[in-house]
């Protein structure tokens, strides 16, 4: 069949699915429901309705999947490589019924069948394949990348327990191994024909070529997700690699000689590598796991984007043309050393010139400031577990020296005894992107400024995105409902569009239209809270929202430091007219992070004290639900009216909560941090609560002797918060619980809390008097709304595709 023909009738399949009626989704539903899961829909449980479903989707996503895989490959299209440690798409049966355009049909069979489909989309479990922001913007890209028919692969890890389930257990942070994949995954396609091998340790022998004599070998099994662009037109693979043993590994002989556990060892360890995300790196064993993982997936990967090429091309030099490999910061920024060892030692090029060849071929995404962030491991590890991986660093040292010469401070691949991942991968990237214009900044001046000396011009910025598909097609169905028909349809792959909200900012119908798209979110999360949670809340507070990971410069802190003021206010004045807050907390601290798990237990203190106290019950109320995720965030951040997003300045890279919240209509208390600056520009300075020192500022407070102290002394108001603390008003079982964070507050505070809290508390109050006028509150979020368009996905992929990766749309 000609090809335009075959595209045509492609084109016609793909709307026969998104025009599919009730009954035929019906009839789907019910033969899978028979043969796939067992059973007759009076005995099914909601998990069997809800397998059904999914499979249901997935065939219709198969169908473009199947056919853009086509496409790309007979076309010849250049391809993206997305290679990142974390995923966290969220619930996927919703998302992927609404890309198809399937969402109402199956909506109306299942109600014809006595069946709720928010019910069963909500018996679905969360891929728990992430930690934060990192994972949920690769989601989003992944999805925009469909939308926008980006021939793209996203490659991972198949965790099997993932990231911790959290639990608190008298306001303490609990970790629980988390279950994910115990309901089955009704969504992946398991690839048992395309597997690598991937090896470890050992030793290199030297001649005339160097050759890797490993001592483990360990097989990457693919698991394949489609990942369907919205409108059905174009999918995408996700593909998650599985560890699996060598079958040499399990040694027959211990077995039958009775060591039954001794004989599995081997194979135990293999599946270790794709048990658990992040695994605590603080031990030996811990750093020698998380660097397997990280090589695990990268070799993995680089694998099969070498093997993909030459199964159509027979020249690598011509590599860069068909491949773009981008590393979602520096988990994957072994790729370089990767690409460079299978181009040299499997295909017979010269080290130099197969480093010039990976370096066209991969990109690198900066998302982080932090040292601790950018990830050094030891000489000793990488000889140990990546002997050939150190002979190629070492080399690209070497040849950085014969190139530029001898070399400024701070520029070498390994110094220290440790090689340094960050400038691993800048060195082998030919661009290097920052995630906002002031992050941007900081990279070339902070970061890199000796590299970017070097090589001008190869920093650039792309500022982050977030999918209105998700976070307000999906999320906040009735203020998407509004904005249609405010504009009509079209928005959802042109955000841009909203700005025609901008005509209606001053109509009291829209606005009252407006706010009750927001009064039904917050009905549908107190129902949530109570639900799931036993809490309630009021609607009529302001509802006042901070959920992220838990980290000291993302400044939980101060929020609960506030929060402690308002409530003393209230006490010693309760008849001021206060706003009501319920304030809500969510995130995770890292297992082995103390003073993190500290802010959790203390946020967890206040509020057991707060919530309990009669006197302040109508005005203040402290909610912290357990295991924030992103089917968590689809409740809480609809409803929230107030955005807290008040990191130090200069610590947060870009941000995606900020733009979500926006988008929903929330206005932001924040710092001149990330995508913050970019944000309050776009909104205007006016619909956005300013505060903090500036990044500049902030680096010359911390210059100054005795900052905290100084600052803490002149506030009366921390210094009686802090003095409540210390007094053990919120632990009064053990006083001196919080001894190391108040004195920390004293004598160090890095993260300058005690600098900007008295400017915090001012644009609380400025928060009070805007929420008191309804009227400007509204038109402040709506215009929040309206000019938000830039903050797209869409926007974000668009510039990696002219800007870094070189790619066009397939259509």
């Amino acid at each position: 069949m000609p090809e335009i023909l075959r595209t045509a009738e492609a084109d016609s399949r793909t709307d026969e699915l998104s025009r599919m009626t009730p009954a035929q989704f019906r009839a789907a539903l019910l033969h899978h429901l028979r043969v796939t899961v067992g059973k007759s829909p009076t005995a099914a449980s909601r998990a069997d309705w809800r397998v059904a479903v999914s499979r249901t989707i997935r065939d219709a996503a198969a169908e473009p999947w199947l056919d853009s895989a086509r496409r790309a490959r007979q076309e010849d299209r250049k391809r993206v490589y997305y290679l990142s440690m974390e995923f966290l798409p969220g619930r996927l049966l919703e998302d992927t019924a609404i890309n198809l355009g399937l969402r109402d049909a199956a909506e109306e069979a299942l109600a014809g069948l006595g069946q709720s489909f928010d019910r069963i989309a909500d018996d679905e479990a969360d891929p728990a394949l992430g930690n934060g922001g990192l994972g949920r913007l690769a989601a989003c890209y992944l999805e925009s990348m469909a939308t926008l028919a980006c021939p793209a692969f996203g490659y991972g890890l198949r965790y099997e327990r993932g990231l911790f389930r959290q639990a608190f257990d008298s306001g303490r942070q609990v970790e629980h191994p988390e279950s994910w994949l115990d309901a089955g995954d009704p969504w992946s396609f398991t690839r048992a024909e395309t597997a690598y091998e991937v090896r470890f340790g050992g030793h290199v022998a030297d001649g005339d070529a160097p050759i890797w004599h490993p001592d483990a070998r360990i097989a990457a099994a693919a698991h394949d997700t489609p990942v369907v662009g919205y409108g059905g037109h174009w999918a995408n693979t996700l593909r998650l690699w599985a560890a699996l043993p060598d079958a040499a590994l399990f040694d027959l002989g211990r077995f039958n000689a009775g060591d039954f556990t001794g004989a599995a060892d081997p194979e135990t360890w293999a599946r270790t590598l794709t048990r658990v995300l992040y695994p605590t790196d603080e031990t030996d064993a811990g750093k020698y796991l998380r660097l397997s993982q990280e090589y695990f997936l990268t070799s993995a990967s680089v694998q099969d984007v070498v093997a993909r090429f030459l199964r159509s091309h027979r020249n690598l030099r011509r590599l860069p043309e068909h491949v773009a490999i981008q590393m979602n910061d520096t988990h994957p920024a072994i790729a370089g050393p990767e690409l460079i060892r299978i181009l040299t030692d499997d295909h017979g090029f010269e080290q130099d010139a197969a480093a010039d060849l990976a370096t066209k071929v991969l990109g690198y995404t900066n998302h982080t400031l932090l040292p601790e962030a950018l990830e050094r491991w030891p000489v000793d590890l990488m000889r140990a577990l990546l002997p050939r991986h150190l002979q190629i660093i070492e080399r690209l040292d070497r040849r950085q020296v014969e190139v530029h010469g001898d070399r400024a401070a701070g520029l070498g691949l390994i110094e220290h005894d440790h090689v340094k991942m960050g400038d691993l991968a800048f060195a082998t990237s030919h661009r290097v992107n920052g995630v906002s214009a002031l992050h941007t900044d900081l990279v070339r001046q902070n970061l890199f400024p000796a590299r970017e000396a070097l090589s001008p011009g190869r920093i650039v910025n792309v500022t982050n995105g977030i999918t209105p598909r998700r976070w307000l097609k999906l999320a906040n169905r009735p203020l998407a409902a509004l904005v249609t028909d405010t504009i009509g349809s079209g928005w959802e792959t042109d955000l841009d569009r909203l700005a025609e909200l901008e005509d209606h900012a001053s109509d009291p119908a829209f606005l009252d239209a407006f706010g009750e798209t927001k009064l039904r979110a917050k009905q549908r999360l107190a129902a949530w809270l109570s639900d799931e949670h036993g809490i309630d809340v009021p609607l009529h507070a302001l509802f006042d929202v901070q959920v992220k990971r838990i980290h000291e410069y993302k400044r939980q802190l101060m929020n609960i430091l506030w929060t402690i003021a308002r409530w003393q206010s209230i006490k010693a004045d309760p008849g001021a007219g206060w706003v009501p807050r319920v304030k809500v907390f969510g995130g995770k601290a890292a297992p082995s992070y103390a003073a993190a798990k500290d802010i959790i237990r203390l946020i967890n203190d206040v509020a057991a004290v707060v919530n309990a106290d009669p006197a302040t019950a109508d005005a203040l109320r402290v909610v912290f639900p357990s295991n924030y995720n992103v089917s968590m965030a689809e409740h809480l951040i609809p409803a929230a009216d107030l955005s807290e997003q008040i990191s130090t300045a200069g610590m947060e890279a870009s941000g995606t909560g900020n733009m979500k919240f926006a988008l929903n209509g929330a206005l932001t208390i924040g710092t001149l941090d990330g995508a913050n600056v970019e944000i309050r520009e776009r909104v205007g300075t006016d619909n956005f609560f300013l505060f903090g020192l500036t990044a500049d500022e902030v680096a010359a407070r911390r210059a100054q002797p005795e900052h905290a102290r100084r600052s803490i002394e002149g506030s009366e108001t921390l210094r009686g918060v802090l003095q409540a603390i210390a007094d053990g008003v919120f632990s009064p079982d053990e006083p001196g619980r919080y001894g190391g964070l108040v004195d920390q507050l004293w004598n160090h505070d890095w993260f300058l809390v005690a600098s900007d809290f008295d400017a915090y508390d001012a644009a609380q109050g400025a928060v009070d008097a805007a929420y008191l006028d309804p009227h400007r509150w509204q038109r402040m979020a709506a215009l929040n709304t309206a000019r938000i368009g830039y903050f797209s996905s869409d926007r974000a992929i668009r510039e990696y595709m002219s800007e870094i990766w070189d790619v066009t749309p397939a259509l």
